[in-house]
This record gives C-alpha cells, structure tokens and sequence, in this order.
C-alpha cells in the first residue's frame, strides 16, 4: 500500500515539473497581449491673430447738463405747470409766484420815473432861460449854476428811476420760473402754498440725450489716448460730432449691455494725487431718456491691439510658485512640458507672449494623466475618442 501511494507522488510530481513551463509561456503570451496604451489627451492648437485689448472701469451716469430751479424773489407759490418726472422744453412755465405786490412794486416804479422825468424836464428848461440871462446881468452866476446842478441832479434821478423800473420788471418776471434748458424735470421741493424764499431750491433737471458717464481711469490709460483728446479740444471739434469715434460699451446693474456704444468726451483737469486717477466723462446716446444720473455702469473700451497675439485656453495653462507652464505635444506624440509667458485674458483664452509658436498642440484635458516624455494619444478638441482605443479581450479558440 505505501508502495502505491509512493508511485502516485512521484507521477504527479513529474507532471507538474512537465507543465509548468507550458503555464508560463501561456501567461507570457497573454500579458504580452494587453501591453498598455498611450493615454488620450485633448488638445487644441495655439493659434495667432490680432487681439484687440480692453480695458475696463466702473462708473456712475450723469446729466449732460443739470440745472438747479431756484426761487429768485420771496412770494407765496401759486401753481406748478409741470408733471414731476417728465420732460419739459426750454422756456415751459414750471413755478408761478404770487405776482401782485411785485405788479404794484413795478407800477410804482413806473410812476416814480415819471416823476423824475418831469423834474428832469423842468430843470432843464430852467437851465436854458437862465444861461442869457446870466449872460446880461439879469441874475447872478450863482442862480444859473444852481439850475445847472439841479438839471444834473434830476438827470441822475432819471437814470436810477429806470433802473428801479428794470428791476421791478425783473422780480415781476422772476414769478413765472420757466425751464432754462430741455430736460427731465424731479420732483417739487415746494408745495403749492409754501412761502418761499429768495435763493430756495424748488426742483432739478438734467438734459439727459445724450447722458455723461462718469469714471476714473488710471494716469498711464489716460496718457495712451490723451493725445487724441487735445487733438479734438485743439481743433474746436463739437463733442457731439465725436459720435463717430464711439466705441466704449456699457453694461448696467442688471448685466444688461446697453445696446448704444459711447465715445469719450473729456478728461477732467488734474490727476488724483491719492488714487493716481484722473476723472473722464463719456456720453452714450439715451433716446426716450430711459437712462436717469445716479446709475452704476461698467465700462470698457478697446485701447490697443496686439498685432500677431498667441492665443491658448486659460484650462492648458497651470501655475505653480508664480511660474506658468503648459503641457505640449511633440509631433512624436510625446509631452514636453514647457515653461511660459502670458499676458492678458481675452475671454477664456490667455495671451502668451513667450514659450509658445503657432500650430503647436497643447493640452486641455487630461493633465493629470501625463508626464514629462510620456507617450499621449491626441484627439483634437471636440471629437471622440476612436472606439479602439480601449483595447477589448481576444475571444478564446477552439482546439483544433
């Protein structure tokens, strides 16, 4: 019996001694078969182009012109001819002033020339009875230079007299407030009744087509374009006909992008010395006065083109320590990771001044996935994958 079981281990020994060799070149041959693929990797081609470059501000709107409405005598107010809000012309009766006393005030005026061109007249008609006589001895010298200087006297009267007529013309004119300027009209700071003074405040409006948009931009902006403005100040243009030029886009608090583009329209006197700004005012058309003073705006303008710029998605592009750097493919579908310059964002692309040259392929999608000297396959942004590139499992065969 142990000379059986002896028998056994030992055929069952050589077997496996026999087929170990033939498991080993089986599973070779297998793994040799599932050898690993280059990774897939997104990549986009850096392209050249000229780029405008903007810059950008915020600002606050403002009349073209305001105008305060103030009271200029003292009087009780008796009617307001306007409807708060609305738009009014030039010379529209706004406010009218209890106007009686400032009647009487001119009447009186007027009698009190009146009497001051009759004594005018009787002085004058004194000086020319006096001035033979005077020359005969039949009154003294005295008596025709006192005739003399009363005429000049009541001559002078004469002169004040009229110029209390004009102003009491004036205060009489001054109770029918009128609109100095076309433009919306606020609201009434006096009510109907309100006894008013010389000086008071009773309203505002601003002439608001087109509207000025107020902002502060830096003195080194300022300087790339100061010599345009002068140019326009120099030669007398019309602001208004600067029109032509307009090329500053405005968008409101609602990220709304005002449909009408704008032009600058000048530059205030001084640079802030605290801030290093200096104030501009740009006008935008408003038809319909839609837009009101005291809205936020953000502004920006094209202020200079890169002739030539490189152009990358901001995506192929990683920082680290302050440094930038990119992930390119060599046309032997190798990576090389290359060190770069960039400039300013235009959208969702970054300009790179440095590193880069046109036509070559980075990638966008799948960083994480390389390294230095790695063999990647590319697939070009906005296609699929090829549907080999997941390697499937050979089906088995049959013995023959």
């Amino acid at each position: 019996m142990s000379l059986s079981i002896m028998a056994f281990r030992t055929v069952f020994c050589v077997i496996l001694c026999v087929g170990a060799p033939v498991l080993t070149a089986c599973k070779g041959e297998a793994t040799s078969n599932q050898a690993p693929q280059p990774p897939d990797v997104v990549v986009v081609e850096v392209i050249q182009q000229d780029v405008p470059i903007y810059s950008e501000w915020v600002g606050t709107t403002d009349g073209l012109v305001n105008a305060q409405i103030r009271a200029q005598v003292t009087g009780y107010l008796l009617t307001r001819h306007y409807r708060e809000g609305a738009f009014v012309k030039k010379g529209d009766l706004l406010f009218e002033i209890d106007p009686r006393k400032f009647q009487a005030a001119l009447d009186q005026a007027a009698g009190d020339l009146r009497r001051a061109q009759a004594q005018f007249t009787k002085t004058e008609l004194d000086v020319n009875r006096n001035t033979p006589l005077a020359k005969e001895g039949a009154i003294s010298q005295k008596e025709l230079e006192d005739s003399i200087q009363a005429n000049r006297a009541t001559r002078a009267s004469v002169e004040s007299s009229k110029a209390a007529l004009e102003q009491a013309k004036l205060n009489l004119e001054w109770t029918r407030i009128t609109a100095p300027i076309d433009g919306v009209v606020g609201i009434a700071k006096a009510q109907i009744g309100d006894l008013v003074n010389s000086n008071d405040e009773l309203t505002s409006m601003s002439q608001l087509d087109p509207i000025r948009v107020y902002f502060p931009i830096s003195e080194q902006e300022y300087l790339r374009f100061a010599g345009p403005v002068q140019e326009r100040y120099t030669e007398n243009i019309d602001p208004m006909k600067a029109r032509k030029d307009a090329r500053l886009e405005m968008t409101l608090s609602t990220g709304e992008v005002y449909p009408s583009k704008g032009w600058f329209f000048l530059a205030d006197r001084q640079v802030d010395v605290k801030t290093g700004t200096i104030r501009v005012a740009a006008l935008f058309p408003n038809p319909g006065n839609v837009l009101r003073p005291g809205l936020f705006a953000k502004l920006r303008a094209p202020l200079t083109v890169h002739q030539g710029a490189l152009l990358v998605p901001q995506r192929a592009v990683s920082e680290l320590q302050g440094s930038y750097q990119v992930a390119v493919v060599t046309p032997e579908n190798k990576v090389e990771i290359r060190p770069v310059t960039v400039g300013e964002t235009i959208g969702t692309q970054w300009i790179i001044t440095q590193g880069l040259k046109p036509g070559e392929k980075v990638i966008v999608e799948g960083l994480q996935k390389v390294k230095a000297g790695a063999s990647v396959r590319p697939v070009p942004s906005g296609t699929e994958p090829p549907a080999s590139a997941t390697p499937q499992p050979e089906s088995p065969q049959k013995d023959s």
